[in-house]
């Protein structure tokens, strides 16, 4: 009989049926092993070479790390003290819109990143694409001197070159003349390039970037008859509805919008408790923490946001009259539909209504319509209107490009930034029309499929590198600063379209400080300059809020297509780790589980297990041993359109059904080491009437089976409750129902120990407090983990083998049917154990309970017997089986933290609580004679953290937030039954439901 109940907590489909298969290799201590070995004199040779490893664990142990040579300061900066960080504000901009920084850097080494207080975009928070931007700097595979056609040559030969092509175009007034950039966001750059229209009458600007959001610049102009920017104050929204968005999960103000979000999930504060539903197809982070998740077809979310808008009265924006037979809403949908109304028009001016990037325009404008017949503009969202320029219609600027260039018009093509060859549709044939242009020059971080292609690959200059200004997600401006001189001599757009003024050596830095002397309103710059940077925001530089009206609307929604019951339905995402594929060549990112695939190293053929088994699809638990290995995936042809590409097929729980997704940014030719020939090019199959989503898909079995590696089955507790959540109602009914029901077991008294029952510190007593309620399972605490850690990666094969090396892991927890299952996300670091169970087991103490109750691993003790891994009921501590640093490239070491020892092979490695940050807190804190103040000790989880998650501080200051959170009802110990009495522990999860939806 299945040990699974509809109220269980499961984390795989072969747990959620009680596969009898996957229960034997759960079961199995050590199935990659033994299940091999069938005969007895194998297994007699199995387990001498066992005893042998033991007995020689100790030398491995021993191994030399490979010599480092220091050298001293010749003549030291005053302001440098050797040992002691100093941090920087900057910028890191993505996407058009920039994340505000703080930057660790130490002698001169930038190898930290944080998200800056000051600024409203993060406040303090950061994401996994700024953490990782530390790695991406030191990347040895960025394009590192610049060629032409792949000789390398001077830069005064460039300009030569590019100066040459100028004179000649000035008689033509630039009729031949294209730049080509992504979305620009940095309001220096943009003068530079109108200065530079200006000088070329007819040269033309395109741009073309992958994250664009055009159907939200369309549907604004539906909507308001032009165009304006959204901005959303979701910490005023009492009910949230989200159309196919990840609001949450990426795009421009996710941090912010996180952290409002979490600030609204207090159940302490049930009155003020938000409802979030989220209708999607693939699921996604804010889907994940929705009260209320409806999985839907891409193309059914219209037909569903129609009716919805007529329900709440939005009448403003006219529907196209042509829409006589709208697609038919499922029973299920209605019955959502009228929910939903309902809560929204009880919630007026509270309430908020978003449309997600891969939704048409036409959603887009009845987001609008619906968020003005609410009375929530002015309240929960506000319009601005950027001040730079007007956006353009990106698709068509680029199929514009195309025509011209394929036309002969085209006689010199400079791209800044991006990679076109790779990301343009498949039907916009960008690199074989670019093969007829003249001159051709591109500006990028690595020599990729479009610097292929160039004349001239010039090396870009990395964020961290140059000198910049870019503008956040409400238009606040910062001055992005260097941390380090270019280390591949690489230029910044600025210094390339400075050479192609009329002063073509003229500095970035230069031209950054002009631009806003000439902005500024105070006589005194030089301080305002100062302040500038220091901060990290220029004040006073957001946008204003602007005042738009739906009825004012100059435009109409588009008709609705008619259902076409032909193939399946295809839906393009960008990947939650490399995005477009810029991200490629990143190890962090490719190595850190995907939020809701846990895939690492690949992307896959996403689908709902009940269309997997309909098309007869396998992807199942094989190859080193179950719970332990990989997923031996069906590889399936898609074919869309006359195109076709393979991949391997992945069922997700959640997804709709007879619909499949795709992730954008894999398949890559020329991406580096790490990056070229990871997964497949979705990018192959992608037109440019169907950038998000399509139907006509067809399927097909190739015969071949593919290895994920998916982090999923890893750890895996043998099916104890580790996740506990109830209902608001049930919450304020009885706070205690978090700590009582079924599978939730009584904490032994503390008497039952190995350990003295009551040990006392009198100094400080760590710990840490983790909400299941808040946490978005982002993998931001994942990544600054690692950076801060210098914790390495290990590869595809390793990760196979269940030997990934993050010191903190988020688990993901399902309850429910399949189909629409709820969702939780669960992080876990070392719970630093009162009654650690790897402390009694370790034969030469390595793993050791320090003065202050951290459970502190001493490498040069540790002879890799493994013991302790085996006798942690969490599985929470790494064992670094290879040498996995990389210590033959030079210019990784200079990223790596010094505070924190770099570990070699033999060793058990895991969460700290980050020691040396307390370290240092408590050395200031010394010498001002002072005990460490609450919050002063942040870990770089805690610090990475949008949500505010987690919260570390001392469990002696009874005021302190941490004790608090401890002594919260809500809060309980992981496995708290055993008796471990761990120093982290969890607050459990409320969910807002709507009564009329429950069940």
């Amino acid at each position: 009989m299945s040990q699974v109940t509809r109220d269980s907590f499961w984390r795989t489909l072969d747990e959620l049926a009680d596969d009898p298969a996957f229960q034997a290799r759960l079961h199995n201590e050590f199935p990659s092993q033994i299940e091999s070995i069938a005969d007895p004199v194998a297994r007699r040779s199995f387990l001498k070479l066992m005893g042998a490893s033991i007995a020689l664990a100790g030398i491995g142990a021993c191994t030399r790390q490979p010599a480092e040579k220091i050298v001293p300061y010749v003549r030291q900066p005053e302001e440098m003290v050797p040992g002691k960080p100093l941090f920087f504000a900057t910028a890191m901009p993505l996407g058009g819109v920039a994340t505000g920084l703080l930057v660790e850097s130490h002698e001169g080494r930038p190898t930290k990143i944080e998200g800056n207080p000051e600024h409203p975009g993060s406040l303090g928070a950061s994401d996994v694409f700024s953490q990782a931007a530390i790695l991406g700097l030191y990347d040895p595979d960025r394009s590192q001197t610049l060629t032409n056609v792949g000789e390398i040559r001077p830069w005064a030969e460039f300009l030569a070159v590019i100066r040459a092509a100028l004179t000649a175009q000035r008689a033509l007034g630039g009729t031949g003349l294209r730049i080509l950039t992504e979305s620009v966001n940095s309001p220096t750059l943009t003068v530079q390039i109108r200065d530079l229209m200006q000088r070329f009458p007819s040269a033309k600007w395109h741009q073309w970037d992958p994250l664009g959001r055009e159907n939200a610049k369309r549907g604004a102009r539906i909507a308001f008859g032009r165009y304006v920017e959204t901005r959303y104050q979701i910490d005023r929204a009492d009910v949230i509805l989200t159309l196919d968005a990840d609001l949450l999960g990426g795009g421009p103000g996710s941090l912010r919008y996180a952290r409002d979000f979490a600030s609204r999930r207090r159940p302490e504060q049930a009155a003020r408790m938000n409802r979030l539903y989220a209708i999607e197809s693939m699921p996604t982070v804010t889907g994940s923490r929705a009260d209320h998740r409806l999985p839907l077809k891409p193309s059914d979310i219209e037909a569903v946001a129609r009716r919805l808008a007529a329900s709440v009265g939005a009448q403003a924006l006219e529907l196209d009259p042509r829409t006589e037979a709208p697609r038919a809403v499922s029973p299920v949908a209605t019955t959502w539909v009228d929910a939903i109304a309902k809560d929204l028009k009880a919630h007026r001016g509270a309430s908020l209504v978003v449309a997600g990037d891969g939704q048409p325009a036409a959603v887009h404008a009845l987001a609008h319509a619906m968020n003005d017949a609410l009375g929530n503009v002015g309240r929960t969202l506000v319009y601005t209107n950027p001040v730079e320029a007007e956006p353009v219609d990106q698709l068509q600027s680029l199929k514009d490009l195309v025509a011209d260039m394929n036309a002969g018009h085209v006689d010199a093509l400079v791209i800044v930034g991006g990679n076109p060859v790779y990301t343009s549709p498949a039907d916009v044939p960008f690199a074989d029309a670019m093969n007829k242009v003249t001159l051709r020059v591109h500006l990028s971080l690595y020599n990729d499929e479009t610097s292929a292609l160039c004349h001239w690959q010039v090396p870009e200059a990395h964020f961290l590198e140059a000198w910049s200004d870019a503008r956040g997600y409400d238009g606040t401006a910062s001055i992005v600063q260097p941390l380090i001189a270019p280390l591949y001599g690489g230029k910044s757009a600025h210094e390339l379209l400075a050479a192609m003024s009329d002063r073509p050596n003229r500095p970035a830095y230069e031209l950054v400080r002009d631009f806003w002397r000439a902005q500024s309103r105070t006589a005194d710059f030089e301080t305002a300059w100062q302040h500038w940077l220091h901060d990290g925001v220029i004040p006073d530089t957001a946008f204003a809020p602007q005042s738009v009206s739906v009825a004012a609307g100059s435009g109409r929604t588009p008709p609705l297509p008619a259902p076409t019951p032909r193939g399946l339905e295809v839906a393009f995402r960008h990947d939650p780790s490399v995005l477009d594929g810029r991200f490629a060549n990143n190890g962090w990112l490719q190595e850190l589980p995907k939020p809701i695939t846990k895939l690492t190293w690949d992307n896959a053929v996403l689908m709902s297990p009940a269309t997997a088994e309909r098309l007869r699809l396998t992807g199942t638990p094989g190859g080193h041993g179950g719970e332990h290995g990989q997923i031996l995936s069906d590889v399936v042809e898609l074919r869309y359109r006359g195109r076709s590409v393979r991949g391997a097929m992945f069922a997700v729980v959640g997804h709709p059904d007879d619909c499949v997704t795709v992730h954008l940014g894999y398949g890559r030719v020329r991406a580096g080491r790490l990056g070229t020939g990871a997964g497949f090019s979705a990018y192959a199959i992608r037109t440019s009437d169907a950038l998000w989503h399509g139907d006509g898909l067809e399927i097909a079995g190739t015969g071949d089976r593919y290895a994920l590696a998916c982090t999923q089955y890893h750890h895996l507790m043998e099916g104890r409750g580790m996740v506990r959540a109830v209902t608001r109602d049930e919450f304020v009914r009885d706070p205690q129902s978090v700590r009582e029901g079924p599978g939730i077991e009584a904490t032994p008294p503390r008497t039952i120990t190995l350990y003295p029952a009551d040990h006392k510190y009198d100094g400080y007593k760590w710990g840490m407090a983790i909400d299941i309620n808040s946490c978005i399972g982002c993998n931001a605490c994942v990544v600054g983990c690692q950076a801060e850690n210098n914790i390495p990666i290990v590869g595809k094969d390793q990760v196979l083998r269940g030997r990934e090396m993050h010191w903190i892991r988020v688990d993901t927890y399902y309850r429910g049917l399949a189909a629409r299952p709820e969702t939780y996300f669960q992080p876990v670091p070392c719970m630093q154990c009162e009654d650690a169970p790897c402390e009694i087991v370790c034969p030469v103490g390595a793993t050791v309970h320090s003065a202050e109750g951290l459970n502190d691993m001493v490498y040069n003790r540790c002879v890799g017997t493994r013991y302790c891994s085996n006798n942690c009921p969490y599985k929470v501590r790494r064992f670094n089986f290879f040498l996995y640093q990389d210590w033959s490239t030079p210019i990784l070491k200079l990223g790596r933290n010094p505070d924190v020892t770099v570990r070699s092979r033999g060793v058990m490695e895991k969460c700290t609580y980050c020691v040396q940050r307390i370290s240092a807190a408590k050395i200031e804190s010394e010498k001002e004679d002072r005990p460490v103040r609450d919050g002063e000790i942040q870990t770089a989880c805690q610090q990475a953290c949008p949500a505010d998650a987690i919260v570390f501080g001392n469990l002696n200051d009874p005021k302190s937030r941490v004790s608090r959170l401890q002594a919260d009802v809500r809060n309980y110990a992981l496995l708290g039954e055993l008796n471990t009495r761990p120093r982290t522990t969890y607050l459990a999860a409320v969910r807002n439901g709507n009564p009329e939806l429950e069940g």
